[in-house]
């Protein structure tokens, strides 16, 4: 029985590993430390080591991997201090986008903020971080795009994807969710009232709700 053509090597066998790594780490399937051995990736995603290599390279570009001297790749370890800084420089992108959304975006757009603050407020009162914690995701990822500031939005996903492990981490806290979902109201409020200069103070005082957090 003939089996379906994948192609080994090349710009497309890149691609599909760098597509599968990357979704592997954002998910937490990669735990951060984790070795990745070239033979071992190029077998398991049925690619060439090249392949693998190119990937490897590009995934260290964006923060997710980290190449040791003599050691070979693993997993890059974001440090606490490292998450605060990043989230320092996301404080200043998402204030932005928040502003920017405020005056951009339409009714339509405004009542997806609406219904994600109502989904969030019920993910809260029944007990259930791990939907939270997708759902304030989800809700960032609309107000930059919302605010169409490109550039941000470049720039901003590579910042999260190095928080994915911090992140998922602050949302299994006790009490951080109740906490993290008044400030998120408040950025939605204060876009749905079309007052940039409000947007940007709520998204900034959230933002150091989570520094604050991430330091305990």
């Amino acid at each position: 029985m003939p089996t379906e053509a994948r192609p080994s090597t090349g710009e497309q066998a890149k691609r599909h590993a760098l597509a599968r790594l990357r979704q592997a780490i954002l998910h937490g399937e990669m735990a951060p430390a984790q070795r990745l051995v070239e033979n071992e990736l190029a077998e398991q995603f049925g690619v060439t080591r090249a392949s693998i290599r190119a990937a490897l390279i590009d995934l260290e570009a964006q923060g997710l991997v980290e190449r040791i001297r003599n050691r070979g790749s693993r997993v890059r370890v974001v440090t606490v201090e490292e998450a605060v800084e990043i989230t320092e420089c996301r404080m200043v992108l998402e204030g932005l986008c928040a502003a920017k959304a405020a005056v951009a975006a339409g009714d339509e757009q405004l009542e997806q903020l609406t219904d994600l603050g109502t989904a969030m407020s019920k993910a809260v009162a029944d007990g259930e971080p791990v939907t939270y914690s997708d759902l304030n995701h989800e809700l960032h990822a609309r107000i930059r795009e919302f605010s169409g500031q490109h550039t941000a939005l470049e720039l901003l996903e590579r910042l999260n994807a190095q928080l994915v492990r911090h992140r998922f981490q602050l949302a299994l806290r006790p009490g951080r969710p109740q906490q993290s979902l008044n400030e998120h109201l408040a950025m939605i409020e204060a876009i749905r009232a079309r007052d940039p200069q409000a947007a940007e103070a709520a998204v900034r005082a959230h933002l150091t709700s989570v520094i604050e957090a991430l330091r305990d």
